[in-house]
Order: C-alpha cells, then sequence, then structure tokens
C-alpha cells in the first residue's frame, strides 16, 4: 500500500495519466477490498480457509504482474481492481487460519507476530518503494510480487492446514453487489466532479443512483436471514463508535500520503527514494508507540485511545498546515511525529474494541466489518479530499502554487473530520 503511494507520481509521468486516473490506482484496490472482503469470509469459512487464502495469493501474484505491464491508466486500474479482490480472500481468511492453528497463550503471541510484521511493512513501506522507482522503475514494485507470491502459494498448499465451519452462512450475493455498485458510483463522482462539473448529468445521476443503491443495500440487509453487513450490530452504541473511529482515521490519514507523494516530488522535485526518506518519521513512530499502545488497552477504557487518536490525528495534520511555496521539508515534521503518535495510539486499541464490543463468536464478523469501513474509508478519503486538492491546485497561476494551495485545504479538512468524529464517537463508546 505505502509503495504504491511513493510511485504514483512517477506512474503519472510515465503513462501519461491525470490526477483522476491516479486517484483510482489507490481507490480501484481499496474499493473491491472493501466491498468483497466480508462476502470473501464467508466463502472462506464454506470452501476452506486455505484454499480461500491460496486462491487469492494467486490472484493478487497475477494481477501484479498485471499492473507492472500496464501500458494505460485503465488497464492499471483493472488490475489493481482484481488485485483487491486476491487482498480481499487474502484479508479475510488469514487471522482465521491463524486462530484455528494456534490457541490460548500461543493465539495471543501469533497474532502479536502478524501485528508486528504489518507494523514492520508499513513502516519501511515508503522507503523501499522509493528506492526501487528509482533503482529498477515504478513497474517493479508489481513484478517483485511474482517470485514473492509464487513462492508463498506453494508454502500455503504445502505446509497449512485446510479448516472450515461447516455451519457457514451463505453468501449474501445481493447486498454484495448492491454495496459495491453504491460505493463505485459515489468514489467516481467524487473523482470525476471537479472535471465534468458538479452538476453534469453523468456526475448528479451518478450520485442519485449511489443514494438509491445504498437504500437497497440497507433493504435487503434487513430482509435477507443471512446478511453480508448486519445491520442490528449498529444498535450497540460501542460497535457504531468503533466502526466510526475505523472509517474517520483512514478518511482523515491515510490519503495524506497520497497528496504528500505529490508535493514531495512535483513541488519540491525530490526522488521517490527522497519522499520514502522523509515520509519514515510517520511509520517509525507507529511502530515504535503500538505495542506500548497495546498494552494500554487492558488498562484503560478503549474510548480513550481511540478518540485520543482521532484528536492526535487532528492535531498532527493541524501542525502541518501553513506550507508556502518556500517552505522545506521540515515544516510538515512536528505534524509527522505528532501523527505516527496518533496511529501508534489507535491502531492496536481499533483493533482490541472490533473484538470486545461484541460477543466472541462474532468477533471474525466484527474484524471484517472494521477492515471493511477502513478500506472504505481509504476509497472515500481519497476521492472527497482528491476533489478538494484538484480544485485548489487548478487555481494558482504556477504548479507549484497550486499543489501547497491544495495541500493546506486537504489538511484543514481532514482535520476537521477528525474532529468531528471525536465528538461524535465519544459519548457512543461511553456506552
Amino acid at each position: 500500500v505505502t509503495v504504491v503511494y511513493v510511485a504514483l507520481p512517477v506512474i503519472g509521468r510515465e503513462i501519461h495519466v491525470g490526477f483522476d486516473e491516479l486517484q483510482w490506482v489507490i481507490d480501484a484496490y481499496a474499493l473491491t477490498l472493501a466491498a468483497t472482503l466480508l462476502s470473501a469470509g464467508v466463502l472462506a469459512d464454506r470452501l476452506g480457509r486455505r484454499r480461500v487464502f491460496a486462491a487469492g495469493l494467486v490472484l493478487f501474484t497475477i494481477c501484479s504482474g498485471l499492473c507492472g505491464a500496464a501500458g494505460s491508466g485503465a488497464l492499471l486500474n483493472l488490475a489493481r481492481a482484481a488485485q483487491g479482490i486476491g487482498a480481499a480472500a487474502m484479508f479475510a481468511s488469514s487471522l482465521a487460519l491463524l486462530a484455528h492453528e494456534f490457541q490460548g497463550a500461543e493465539r495471543g503471541f501469533a497474532m502479536g507476530v502478524w501485528g508486528a510484521i504489518t507494523g514492520a511493512a508499513l513502516a519501511i513501506g515508503p522507503l523501499i518503494g522509493g528506492v526501487i522507482v528509482d533503482g529498477l522503475g515504478w513497474r517493479w514494485i508489481f513484478f517483485l510480487n511474482l517470485p514473492i507470491g509464487a513462492a508463498l502459494a506453494w508454502l500455503t498448499l504445502r505446509f497449512l492446514p485446510e479448516s472450515r465451519d461447516d455451519q457457514s452462512r451463505p453468501l449474501d450475493l445481493a447486498g454484495l453487489t448492491s454495496f459495491g455498485a453504491a460505493c463505485f458510483l459515489a468514489t467516481y463522482a467524487l473523482i470525476r466532479g471537479n472535471g465534468d462539473g458538479w452538476d453534469s448529468a453523468p456526475i448528479f445521476g451518478s450520485l442519485i443512483a449511489a443514494l438509491a443503491l445504498l437504500a437497497l443495500f440497507v433493504w435487503i440487509e434487513h430482509r435477507t436471514g443471512a446478511p453480508m453487513l448486519p445491520l442490528v450490530l449498529f444498535r450497540t452504541p460501542a460497535f457504531t463508535g468503533t466502526a466510526l473511529v475505523a472509517f474517520a482515521q483512514s478518511v482523515a490519514l491515510y490519503p495524506l500520503f497520497l497528496f504528500l507523494s505529490i508535493y514531495f516530488q512535483d513541488a519540491l522535485g525530490l526522488s521517490a527514494t527522497g519522499t520514502g526518506v522523509r515520509l519514515l518519521p510517520i511509520t517509525l513512530v507507529l511502530f515504535l508507540v503500538a505495542p506500548i499502545s497495546g498494552r494500554l488497552t487492558t488498562r484503560v477504557p478503549l474510548r480513550v485511545p481511540l478518540v485520543t487518536g482521532l484528536v492526535l490525528i487532528a492535531c498532527s495534520l493541524l501542525l502541518m498546515r501553513g506550507v508556502t511555496t518556500t517552505s522545506d521539508w521540515t515544516h510538515l515534521l512536528p505534524g509527522f511525529i505528532i501523527g505516527g503518535l496518533a496511529i501508534g495510539t489507535i491502531s492496536p486499541a481499533l483493533a482490541a474494541a472490533m473484538v470486545s464490543v461484541l460477543p466472541v463468536e462474532r468477533s471474525g464478523l466484527a474484524s471484517g466489518i472494521n477492515n471493511t469501513f477502513r478500506q472504505l474509508g481509504i476509497a472515500i478519503g481519497i476521492a472527497g479530499l482528491g476533489a478538494i486538492f484538484q480544485h485548489d491546485t487548478a487555481r494558482p497561476v504556477s504548479a507549484t502554487a497550486g499543489i501547497v494551495a491544495g495541500l493546506n485545504a486537504v489538511l484543514l479538512v481532514a482535520a476537521l473530520a477528525a474532529l468531528a468524529a471525536a465528538v461524535l464517537a465519544w459519548p457512543l463508546l461511553c456506552r
């Protein structure tokens, strides 16, 4: 994920795509992952978790090759969308495989190793991505997945035990289709609104259709006996508050990697490697803080780190604001440090909250919904904040001034969104 963010400005220049198509490089992946994650979990329980994990791994690997070979933005984005489906299959079954293989204290240790590797990958991703882009070219951030994916697929089929749930729920195809279509149309309208005009027929029609499909999804989920997203769960205030936090942190902070990459490379003239180096403070602080925050989740009410994390996100974004055409990247450094502290505070608490606000037998479903809202937040954040960024970059007379204006506008709106979510989440998490 972070590798792709760093590569986006180079991808745009080399295959001659505009900002709209660059947004889809992230959103095509995030949307299909969000739309299919819960259904992939059902399939994993029914067909076998190892089988679905292996299938997802193979699909992800093949699509990585297609991404690397893409000669146009359309082909790249189609491959990224299919890649997101493979990622959903892996995401949905990976923790279930660990939970089945390990019991008691061993399970906690295994989950801790899984989380540590995830954090380490996030921390070094921007730097490794920058080195690959500058040394081998952007296509190799995808091509390097081919030998890794092939080896992991063989190891999966050779060593992982199979497990399934004979009492698993049926697949909710109607819910999957209506939810996915609503998310796509809403994202399309946000991304294309500036270019086509917000009052144009395609954009206005897409927004109306997205609302209609969302209403249809809610109706389907109320009517079906085995809903993809059981809406009754949202009657539990703590569950609703946790889902809100998952969505809000992804809207407010993760899309920032895109805008910062554009600022570093297109405004400051840095290389992809230079961009990766300068993003390290965020991810390294996150990696250092997360284990400490994880221990605190058992000692303080979960609403404290969750809401504190959102407030810290807002503070970090406001600290970054005020960039000018003469600013150096160090202007952003205090905000980077607070941002890493914010994610490191919120992430372990969010994982703990999603499996504790519901009965233990529904912890897998809760975790899946958590990840769905996180991916949906990234997609909506990229599209919505991207519309603001694009609007502001089109007005000033110089490209650098436009990027600076867009970045400042995005930082303000994202900070307000994080603060609003903190205010809304606190009373929900108190119940």
